[in-house]
C-alpha cells in the first residue's frame, strides 16, 4: 500500500466537514469526482484508465451540485494507486478538497444567509434619513447589509483556504503564533504567525509572507512596524524571510517592505510575475499545475474582466422567499441561487 497511516489521516481531515453548521462534508462520491478532476488535470489516465475524463470542471455550476459525476471505484483505493505513481498527488488532492469544500460552503452561505433585522440596520439610516424617501432608504439599508454580510463571508472563506493551499503547494505549512518556530526577538516566549514555513533540503529553512497587494494606505503605526519586524524575527530564528506580493503596483510602502526583507541579502522579495515564477519553481511541476489552474488564472481573468470605466455596469438584485437572482447589464442570462434561509436573527457568521 502506498498510502501510509498519516496519509490516510490527512485525507480524512481534508474530507471531513468543519465545526460550522454550514460546512459540507466531502462524501465518497464527491471525493471520487475530485480524483477524476485530478486525473484529468495531471493527464494520469494511464494510471486510472477506468476514471471518466468528461466530469465537470471544478470552477463550474455543475461542480457544486450534490452529484457532479458518477465515478467508479473506492476512493482510498484510487488514491493509493495515484500515490504509488506520484506522491505529490496526495497534496494535489488535499488542495483540491480544501478549495472545493470552501466553495460548497459558500454556496450554502448564499442559500442560508438571513435577511438582516431592523435592529441591525435601523441606526445606520441616520446619516441618510430625510435625503430620500423612507421606503427607499429602508430597502437600501437591508440590501446593503445583506450584501456586506455576503462579501464579508466570501473574504473569510477565501482567507481560510488561500494561504494554506499555497503553503501546501510549497511543501510547507501555515502556522499560528502559538506554534510558530519564528519567535519575537524582544520576547522569545512569543511566536509570530507565519503564512508558510518550509524546511527545504536545498535552500534551508524558509519563512514566507504572502500578500495580495501592499497599498499606500498606512495602517496603524504599530501594525506597520510589525510588518517591518517580521524579516528580522525570521532571521533571528534561523529562517530566511521571503516576501511574496502578487500585485506589482509600486508605491513607497511596497518599496519599504521589499527593502526590509532584502536588507543585508538575508531575505528575498518576489513581486508580480516574479512571485508566480518563484512559487512555480518551489512547488515543482505537479503543484505548479494546481497553482496555475486554480489560483493564478482565476485571479488574472477577474483582473482582466474588471470594469475599465469609472462607472460600474447596471446590476439588478431580486430576493424572494426561495430565490436570489442577479442580472448584470450587457451579460446574457441571470445568476440564481435557491434560498433556504435560516430563522430571522440567526447568526450571520460561524
Amino acid at each position: 500500500m502506498a498510502l501510509s497511516a498519516s496519509d490516510r489521516s490527512a485525507l480524512i481531515r481534508a474530507t471531513t466537514a468543519g465545526n460550522s453548521e454550514l460546512a459540507v462534508p466531502l462524501t465518497d462520491e464527491i471525493c471520487k469526482y475530485l480524483v477524476a478532476v485530478l486525473v484529468r488535470d495531471l493527464q494520469l489516465q494511464s494510471v486510472l484508465p477506468e476514471i471518466p475524463t468528461d466530469v465537470p470542471e471544478l470552477f463550474s455550476v455543475e461542480a457544486i451540485q450534490d452529484s457532479p459525476a458518477v465515478v467508479p471505484g473506492v476512493f482510498l483505493n484510487l488514491m493509493d494507486r495515484l500515490v504509488q505513481h506520484d506522491r505529490n498527488t496526495i497534496t494535489y488532492f488535499i488542495c483540491l478538497a480544501a478549495l472545493h469544500s470552501r466553495r460548497l460552503k459558500f454556496n450554502r452561505i448564499l442559500q442560508c444567509q438571513p435577511i438582516p433585522t431592523i435592529e441591525q440596520v435601523g441606526p445606520r439610516g441616520l446619516v441618510q434619513f430625510g435625503t430620500l424617501p423612507s421606503p427607499t432608504l429602508a430597502a437600501l439599508l437591508f440590501w446593503r447589509k445583506w450584501l456586506y454580510d455576503i462579501d464579508n463571508r466570501a473574504a473569510q472563506e477565501t482567507g481560510y483556504v488561500f494561504e494554506p493551499v499555497i503553503a501546501s503547494s510549497l511543501g510547507g505549512l501555515s502556522v499560528g503564533a502559538s506554534r510558530s518556530p519564528v519567535r519575537r526577538r524582544n520576547d522569545t516566549t512569543k511566536g509570530r504567525q507565519v503564512d508558510c514555513v518550509v524546511d527545504c533540503p536545498t535552500r534551508g529553512k524558509l519563512a514566507y509572507e504572502f500578500k495580495m497587494r501592499v497599498t499606500i494606505a498606512a495602517s496603524g503605526q504599530g501594525r506597520w512596524a510589525e510588518e517591518l519586524e517580521f524579516p528580522l524575527d525570521a532571521v533571528a530564528s534561523g529562517y530566511r524571510p521571503i516576501l511574496i506580493v502578487f500585485d506589482r503596483t509600486t508605491n513607497d510602502k511596497l518599496t519599504g517592505l521589499v527593502d526590509a526583507f532584502c536588507s543585508g541579502n538575508q531575505g528575498e522579495a518576489h513581486v508580480g510575475p516574479a512571485a508566480w515564477a518563484h512559487l512555480d519553481q518551489m512547488a515543482g511541476p505537479t503543484m505548479a499545475t494546481f497553482l496555475e489552474k486554480y489560483v493564478r488564472v482565476p485571479i488574472q481573468v477577474l483582473l482582466e474582466e474588471a470594469p475599465k470605466e469609472a462607472s460600474l455596469p447596471q446590476i439588478t438584485f431580486k430576493m424572494t422567499d426561495d430565490l436570489f437572482t442577479v442580472r448584470v447589464e450587457g451579460i446574457e442570462g441571470v445568476w440564481e441561487v435557491i434560498r433556504t434561509p435560516r430563522a430571522e436573527g440567526a447568526s450571520s457568521g460561524d
